[in-house]
């Protein structure tokens, strides 16, 4: 048979071979778990669920406060957080390349030069010699059984994976930035209450000191004007030390040293979020960032199943080089010197190693699909608890500024029934103590309703789009 047939076969058997590695993978599809959505969220409103949502809103519609606009802007700048996630979508990025590589040939390239010299003895005449080569060589794994496409498959949808949790690390940066700032004005209105009402008692203490020097008040209205006085004052030093330990936790997330924090609006000034529905449940899936990155994972276990199973099959490469090689470095380009071959390894006796190998990588399937079902199940909580806290909160806020306005109301009678001599200044006592405490009440209400709604919008997947 001449030497032209054989390599028309042999050409002929390699792009046969590459069709068919092209054609045969091992290992399952992969089919997007069952999940039973609900028709709608447990404490939405009764009214047909809508595809609008307030998770499409982006934050800086949703927080118009410029101040806080600027401290999340300074969080997703240099928040060491982003650059943790960043750093990890580089990663899986390379991890990717490299994955890939796998499926195309390895090209080397060597050049070696050596000279030989032996001392003459009496008998055999002394020589010295010089060699020199040239070569190209090349590998490539036939991937037959689709092998290295798994790998390949695996590895960018864990790149895919990743770069849905660096949405998610966006996500709970914005919120977490929003409820730390308005947890910081909420602490600034307590301060304000307490150096506004410690101000207004020091007052009274003052004229109740002079009605008593004349006779006109006992020395136990002055002592119960003291006690008012020290419950105002008692605060103060607590609620600064909170203030401060709060700027620092801003400032960290901020990716900054421990230092104050710029403020807009009060508390009772920030805009309350749009009536927006909360959307369908079935949407959710796809604008959480933590449930799609938990399902391009479940991805990168169902591919990892067909790597696992393409073990169990022959490795066949390719090989081959070609170059020059002579002895003398003027004549090397005259010796030409190439080989090609086949190799094919085969697993024979690997005791469990590979079948231990596919029942690991489908196990971790099943936790991952798990996992996947878990995460969804706790979104829907989160959104439901969230609705929940929405309204009830607004609800308590409401009966919180009904509370602080008759409380307000029994303070001002108090004091004339006081002045008129009608009651005692114990009186007075329980109306400004019970005041005090609403005011402050009414200013936590104030911000556990703020706090709902950051609670909702990060629920719904809000916040990771810049």
């Amino acid at each position: 048979m001449s030497g032209a047939i054989l390599r028309r076969r042999g050409v002929l058997l390699l792009a046969g071979a590459c069709a068919f590695s092209v054609g045969c993978t091992m290992g399952p599809k992969y089919q997007r778990p069952a999940i039973a959505t609900p028709d709608q969220y447990r404490g939405s409103a009764a009214t047909a669920a809508s595809p609008e949502s307030l998770g499409d809103t982006e934050w800086w519609k949703l927080f118009q406060d410029e101040a806080l606009q600027k401290l999340i802007r300074a969080a997703l700048d240099g928040s060491p957080s982003m650059e943790i996630a960043a750093a990890r979508v580089a990663q899986a990025q390379a991890q990717a390349g490299i994955t890939r590589a796998d499926q195309f040939p390895s090209i080397g390239a060597s050049a070696t030069v050596a000279r030989q010299k032996s001392a003459g003895l009496s008998v055999f005449p002394g020589f010295e010699s010089t060699s020199a080569g040239l070569t190209l060589s090349a590998v490539w794994q036939l991937d037959f059984w689709g092998r290295y496409r798994k790998a390949t498959e695996a590895a960018r949808a864990e790149l895919t994976a990743t770069q849905w949790g660096q949405k998610a690390v966006v996500a709970t940066l914005v919120a977490n930035v929003a409820a730390a700032y308005f947890s910081l004005r909420e602490l600034d209105l307590e301060l304000e209450i307490s150096q506004r009402t410690l101000s207004a008692r020091r007052e009274s203490l003052a004229l109740n000191r002079t009605l008593e020097k004349g006779g006109a008040i006992s020395l136990m209205d002055v002592h119960q004007a003291e006690i008012l006085v020290e419950q105002a004052a008692t605060r103060i030093p607590d609620l600064e030390k909170r203030v401060a330990q709060q700027e620092n936790l801003l400032s960290i997330l901020l990716g900054r040293n421990p230092g104050e924090i710029e403020r807009g609006f009060r508390l009772t000034e920030q805009l309350p979020p749009p009536a927006v529905p909360a959307g369908l449940p079935s949407s959710l899936l796809e604008r959480r960032p933590d449930i799609q990155a938990a399902e391009w994972q479940l991805i990168a276990a169902n591919a990892r199943i067909g790597v696992a199973k393409a073990a169990w099959f022959p490795q066949i490469s390719l090989t081959g080089s070609g170059g020059y090689q002579a002895y003398g470095i003027d004549n090397l380009f005259d010796s030409k010197v190439y080989n090609a071959g086949v190799n094919l390894a085969q697993p024979v006796f690997e005791f469990g190693r590979i079948r231990s190998g596919v029942r690991l990588s489908e196990a971790r399937k099943e936790e991952l699909a798990a996992t996947y079902r878990q995460s969804i199940q706790e979104a829907f909580r989160e959104v439901s608890d969230a609705l929940v806290a929405t309204v009830k909160n607004r609800e308590f806020r409401e009966r919180q500024e009904a509370l602080q306005q008759a409380a307000s109301r029994a303070a001002s009678l108090s004091e004339i029934r006081y002045k008129g001599g009608a009651t005692t200044y114990l009186e007075v006592l329980q109306s400004q103590t019970n005041l005090f405490d609403a005011e402050i009440g009414l200013a936590q209400a104030e911000l556990g309703e703020r706090l709902a709604a950051v609670q909702l919008y990060n629920a719904l997947g809000g916040g990771w789009k810049q």
